[in-house]
């Protein structure tokens, strides 16, 4: 499964510094654009996944509105 998510980012005095559009409370930062990409993945999965046991399934769904 896969999620598009748009960020917004610029250089601080140390690090590249970042946030998610979508979800604007993830807020990260690295020493590379990869390594703000990597952390802001990594929180994102972090809310995501809070409350789902380590042992579960995934399966695509289907939603007519």
């Amino acid at each position: 499964m896969s999620t598009e998510l748009n960020m917004v980012y610029w250089k601080g005095e140390k690090f590249w510094v970042g946030k998610l559009l979508d979800y604007p409370d993830i807020m990260s930062q690295g020493e590379t654009l990869e390594e703000l990409e990597s952390n802001l993945q990594e929180a994102f999965m972090l809310m995501v996944m809070d409350d789902v046991p380590a042992e579960h399934e995934i399966k695509s769904i289907s939603v007519s509105i």
